[in-house]
Order: C-alpha cells, then structure tokens, then sequence
C-alpha cells in the first residue's frame, strides 16, 4: 500500500492491512512470517510543516528465526505500536556532516511523494525483534566440544576453562 502525500493533503489516510507470510520478504534476515501480519493505523501530512508526515500504527504478528544459542526454531509474537515522522529528502541539507539534535535523530526520510507502508513495516519488525534470538532464556545452546544441542542430549564432555593466554606473565620475573 503507497502512502501518497497527495492522498494525505486532502485527508488523513486510514489503513487496516492483513499480509499473509510471503508478502513481506524477510529472507536477508533469515527471518519467516508465521502468522499473518495484521497492522492498523492513520497516516497523515502535518500543518505548516512542508511535507512533514506522521505515520502511526499498531503491528501484530508472529516470526520464526534460528535460535543463536541452538540453531533450533525459536518463535517471536510481536505486538507493538509505532509513531514515527518522516520528512521529504529534498529538506535533506547538502552538507556532508550536519549537527543534529535528538529530536531530528527520530525523523526518517521519503521522497517520490510517499512511502511504500510494507517498507515500514518490515523496519518496524526488525526493530521490535530481540538482538539475541533465543527459543528460551534457559537454551543450554550447542556443545562446542561434540556440536549436539544440549536441550536435546547431554553429552559427557570436559570442557577445559583454562585460559592459558596470562600464562605468560607467571614466567615474568620483575628486577
């Protein structure tokens, strides 16, 4: 769904989507859509302030990853609100380094009179997902002697938690 700024000078713009997995392409991310992704929301152009939008909503969604810990499936329901502002590029200074402050950290970018609703969707996936995917906070993870996953099997190997790299400061003698 495009999000026109022409659409939005005359009203705010109403959406409540449903993407059945596939439709939003997650594979750079290793990443699979489980459940349909239903996202609701209003998108609007601000008073008196040259193109300036703000895109609000309300995403609900479950997502499949590999564990990091395992390598086995771990699953991810997400339920999350957004609001987010968004500017035209051409207010983008030509300067290469411009001194920001925090309020303009928060602001993104458009330009061909809009954006594509899918693109922020898919960014406010990514960024309401943990930065470890684990299936759970007790995942014991993969054996790094043997290479089984240790919530399946438990393996009788030693691992030695010696760490020889200060051995070489026993030997240094001081004058």
């Amino acid at each position: 769904m495009f999000l026109s700024v022409k659409e939005m000078e005359l009203r705010k713009v109403r959406f409540d989507e449903t993407y059945e997995p596939g439709q939003i392409d997650f594979t750079d991310e290793d990443l699979v859509q489980a459940s349909p992704l239903a996202a609701k929301g209003t998108a609007e152009l601000l008073a008196h302030s040259d193109g300036q939008m703000r895109i609000q909503g309300k995403i609900k969604v479950e997502m499949t990853a590999h564990c990091d810990r395992c390598l086995g499936g771990a699953r991810f329901a997400l339920d999350s609100g957004f609001d987010l502002f968004y500017r035209p590029s051409s207010q983008l200074p030509d300067e290469d380094e411009v001194a920001i402050d925090e309020g303009e950290a928060q602001i993104g970018f458009y330009e061909d009179g809009g954006m594509e609703l899918e693109d922020i969707l898919r960014e406010q996936i990514l960024l309401a997902l943990p930065m470890q995917r684990v299936c759970s906070d007790v995942c014991k993870g993969i054996c790094p002697a043997c290479g089984k996953n240790r919530n399946e099997t438990e393996c009788d190997c030693k691992l030695e938690t010696h760490d020889d790299r200060w051995g070489a400061l026993r030997k240094l003698e001081l004058k």
